[in-house]
């Protein structure tokens, strides 16, 4: 029978893996680190891990190499990337290719507290929805999706409404509140949109689908925060905006049409 851990931290850069491991463990997580590819599949085999945190920039194997063989090799262990050579392209591709989040180099430890605690929720999650016990709601068919975070529909006047994910709410816990931008910002695809706060004081950044200018917030969500709990696909949606790169950003968003198949 193989052991049990929550999380395994894969990256060549020693400070950063003893970085991680004091975050985790201060959270009460039972977590590991390894410095390559190769020993971190020796230690999968060994152990059954609910979360894996893999740098993208690596020798010999990078994290896209390494994400790809965990779905060759049927590994369902969700994956959040983390890369000290941040880039938007990065971010999404990770995302696009399985990654269920991402996290810039160098990170706080809030930044990495929150992400480590949506990351081990989405596993609970994921396994409760398989087994019956719990119900997650897709986005609509029509409706593109950045990863599993975010949503973006294109509305008849060419703007755009985005907003958060029934399985991306649901990794938070209760909302609290939330810091949203004003109109006339300028969101950048990947990049954070919005802050959530939970009732476990934990504060969560919501990456935006898409690039564009802000021209309309959902001041609802200012005294109702809770309505992205309760209706994240429409009276839960966050800004309206004008995108400015919508041909290009939109070749790595997810089809929601795509969960139903």
């Amino acid at each position: 029978m193989k052991d049990h851990k929550n999380i395994l931290i894969v990256d060549d850069e020693e400070v950063v893996v003893k970085s991680v491991i004091k975050i985790a463990s201060l959270e009460g997580f039972s977590i590991e680190g390894v410095n390559d590819v190769f020993t971190a599949f020796q230690k999968i085999e060994e152990t059954d891990f609910d979360l894996i945190i893999s740098d993208i920039m690596m020798p010999k194997i990078d994290g896209f190499k390494f994400l790809a063989e965990l779905e060759a090799k049927r590994i369902s262990t969700p994956l959040i990337m983390t890369t000290g050579y941040t880039t938007i392209e990065n971010a999404v591709q990770s995302l696009y290719h399985g990654a269920i989040d991402f996290i810039p180099k160098p990170f706080t430890l809030d930044e990495m507290t929150s992400v480590l605690h949506r990351g081990i929720r989405y596993g609970t999650l994921i396994k409760a929805y398989n087994s019956g016990s719990t119900i997650l709601v897709p986005c609509p068919a029509k409706y593109f999706r950045l990863g599993y975070s975010s949503w973006m529909n294109k509305e008849p006047d060419g703007s755009v409404l985005i907003g958060a994910t029934d399985l991306f709410i649901k990794t938070l816990g209760q909302v609290k509140n939330v810091d949203m931008h004003f109109p006339n910002g300028i969101l950048i695809q990947a990049s954070p949109a919005i802050k959530i706060e939970a009732e476990d004081g934990l504060v969560h950044q919501l990456i935006s689908p898409l690039s564009g200018t802000i021209i309309d917030r959902n001041e609802k969500l200012i005294d109702d925060p809770v309505l992205l709990e309760k209706d994240p696909y429409f009276d839960g949606w966050i800004y309206r905006i004008i995108p400015t790169e919508f041909d290009y950003e939109m070749k790595l968003l997810i089809p929601c049409s795509s969960d139903r198949s």
